[in-house]
């Protein structure tokens, strides 16, 4: 498979994820097939990508943007950045819904903060942030709570 056939499968993978979320976001299966399935699967790829298209002198391109821009000129580097994208925004997309059912906060207020995840990735975390600290009347999220077995 070619970078372009490996960049359609990903950008499916994760809109069906995202299609999840919104339409079916207390099903019992979202959770397990966006984590389970999408967001290994492209954990997967993008370290095959990595791998692939990088060496260990790469790594110490990070450190100015004219380097970072020189590592992505390749369409396999900019495949596997954007893979990065589309398992981080998943993720961060799952942490604004869950913590939204926690809170209690309307779903319906949440789909645009997961359509701005998909498509802007810190933007809609930030429209979400907004509502919470509305929501909670706080800015801080609180501690996790450890449970014992």
């Amino acid at each position: 498979m070619d970078a372009h056939q490996v960049f359609g499968l990903a950008n499916n993978l994760a809109m069906i994820s995202w299609l999840l979320m919104i339409l079916l976001p207390r099903w019992k299966w979202t959770a397990k097939l966006i984590v389970g399935v999408s967001v290994t699967i492209l954990a997967f790829t993008y370290a095959y990508y990595i791998i692939k298209t990088f060496d260990s002198s790469s790594f110490s391109s990070f450190g100015s943007l004219s380097g970072v821009m020189s590592l992505f000129t390749q369409p396999e580097a900019v495949l596997a950045g954007w893979i990065h994208y589309l398992a981080f925004d998943l993720m961060v997309g799952r942490f604004v819904l869950l913590d939204s059912q926690k809170l209690g906060i309307s779903h319906f207020l949440i789909i645009p903060c997961l359509l701005g995840c998909f498509m802007l990735g810190p933007i809609g975390l930030l429209l979400y942030l907004l509502i919470r600290i509305v929501r909670t009347k706080s800015y801080f999220l609180e501690p996790a709570v450890l449970q014992q077995h």
